[in-house]
Parts: C-alpha cells; sequence; structure tokens
C-alpha cells in the first residue's frame, strides 16, 4: 500500500496486519517506510507514485517477493497546502502537483499492479478518496463545505479519483477484482496539523472502512464508501 508509512496509511497497514495480511509498505521515505514495515512484521519498498521508475521497482519486488497481490490501497495524496489554491489565485502548477500524486499516481501504481492483482482470487483495489470529493456534499448549502472557501486541487483531485473508480470497477469486473473508494473523515494526523486543522477523529478511526473493505469475505465494488454507509456522488 502507498503513503503507509505514518497517518491513515499507517493505521490502515497497522489493521491489516493485525487480521492476519502481509502487509508491504510503501513509502517515499524509504528509512521511515522500513520501520513501519519492522513494526507490523511487513515488508518495505520505497515507493513515489509520481515516478515511472519508482513504481516499476517497487512492484518487482513484491512480484519476486510474493508473485501476486490480494489488496491494493492507494493512500498516498498530498493536499498541495493553502498557497495558490483559491479562485482567482489559481497556480496551475500547484494543481498539477497534486493530481500527479492523487490522481495519476492511482493511475501509474494500479495498471503497473494489475499483472499481479490478476494473479489473486477475488483481489481488491481500496482508493482511499475524501468527502470533500462528493459533489453532492460540496454543492449542499447544510454542508460546511458549501460555504467555505476550500483549495482547488484536492477536493477536484479526489473528485477525479471517484469516477477513476467505477471506471476500473466495470473494467475490472470480469476479473473478479473490487475496486472501491472510500472516505475515511477528517483525522487528527500530521495532514490535518499541516492545514491548521484541530480534529478528535483518530487515525486509526478513519482507517476502519479500509480495513473492513479489505478484509469483509464479499467486498462491494464501484461504490464510495464511510463508515456509515455510501457517500453520495
Amino acid at each position: 500500500m502507498t503513503g503507509a508509512n505514518r497517518g491513515i496509511g499507517a493505521a490502515i497497514a497497522q489493521g491489516l496486519a493485525e487480521r492476519g495480511l502481509t502487509v508491504v509498505v510503501g513509502a517515499r521515505d524509504a528509512a521511515s517506510g522500513e520501520q513501519t514495515a519492522q513494526r507490523l512484521g511487513g515488508r518495505a519498498v520505497p515507493l513515489d507514485v509520481t515516478d515511472d521508475g519508482s513504481v516499476r521497482d517497487a512492484v518487482a519486488r513484491v512480484e519476486q517477493w510474493y508473485g501476486r497481490v490480494d489488496v491494493l490501497v492507494n493512500n498516498a495524496g498530498i493536499s498541495g497546502g493553502h498557497a495558490g489554491q483559491l479562485a482567482g489565485e489559481a497556480d496551475l502548477a500547484v494543481m498539477r502537483a497534486v493530481f500527479e500524486t492523487n490522481l495519476f499516481g492511482v493511475v501509474r501504481l494500479t495498471e503497473a499492479c494489475l499483472p499481479l492483482l490478476r494473479k489473486a482470487d477475488g483481489a481488491r483495489v481500496i482508493n482511499v478518496s475524501s468527502g470533500t470529493g462528493s459533489l453532492a456534499w460540496q454543492s449542499d448549502s447544510s454542508r460546511a463545505f458549501a460555504s467555505s472557501q476550500i483549495a482547488l486541487a484536492y477536493p477536484a483531485s479526489k473528485a477525479a479519483l471517484n469516477m477513476l473508480t467505477v471506471l476500473y470497477a466495470k473494467a475490472l469486473a470480469a476479473d473478479g477484482i473490487a475496486v472501491i473508494a472510500v472516505a475515511p473523515g477528517a483525522c487528527a494526523t500530521d495532514f490535518a496539523a499541516a492545514l491548521g486543522l484541530s480534529l478528535e477523529r483518530t487515525a486509526e478511526q478513519g482507517a476502519a472502512i479500509a480495513v473492513h473493505l479489505a478484509t469483509v469475505p464479499d467486498s462491494p465494488t464501484g461504490a464510495f464508501l464511510q463508515d456509515d454507509g455510501p457517500v453520495p456522488w
């Protein structure tokens, strides 16, 4: 899984390891990834989802070690920060950087993993999305999203990720591969702290929906889910 060395990603990795899955920790920070893997009893690979060579090398290692991928968790994501992300002052370089990780990185790694996913029985791809990517919630006047100034790139990248989830779910149905998007909710992580957010929801609480869908006997596909059920597109 990607972005597995801290925050919600580390909590998902922990939850999967506790349920008996062998976890491969993918992280740009190789040392941090190794520390997390050692704690979980798994393995680590240096992985930058924006780099073709890094993805190719990471997937080759996983193939050599295990020969298949049962569950791919696309968790790596960036916010892009505050600067250059409001309407009227949008910086296309910032926008592109966010999409490169949050959307194109998912395509890059998913495509590279497809041969290994097809070798597994009932494989799953879990894309860690966000409630901010819900068009319905963003346009609902009763929700905070609709009345707040919000960065352009992150929600837009997650809305695009949701569409990507639906398209891959349809394309991979014949292979028996489920593809699901999850909304973990805003949690007290380094990611949130960097945006100036003070939150009570823990990373473990946010990780629960991904862990559940990775380990439940029968997984839905083409869905966007949170703890209590579907998130509106």
